[in-house]
């Protein structure tokens, strides 16, 4: 199992605690991850990712093994330590402002 931690608007959205676990078949990778949390919390559509694109959305950071993974191409495997659930993947919201 996957162990996703969501920031608090997300939470809402979805209507669920701040960690979920997802199960995601092999390769486990940043699109499968959000294509399983997509399919178990539609709400969340079009919140991570653009519709069109699935690119991330710009103020939305993920984060695993304390590195900072928003730049990895999607279809990247994610670190052993996330896809056994030892550590868990941040889905983080960027604050911007100036």
């Amino acid at each position: 199992m996957i162990r996703v931690i969501l920031p608090q608007h997300l939470q809402i959205l979805a209507r669920s605690e701040r960690e979920v676990k997802l199960d995601v078949p092999p390769p486990v990778t940043q699109r499968a991850l959000i294509d399983a949390l997509e399919a178990k919390y539609p709400t969340l559509r079009g919140t991570i990712r653009d519709h069109g694109s699935d690119k991330r959305r710009p103020l939305v950071r993920f984060f695993a093994c304390e590195e900072d993974l928003s730049h990895e191409p999607l279809d990247a495997p994610l670190p052993a330590e996330v896809v056994s659930g030892k550590e868990p993947f941040f889905i983080i919201g960027a604050i911007a402002g100036g």
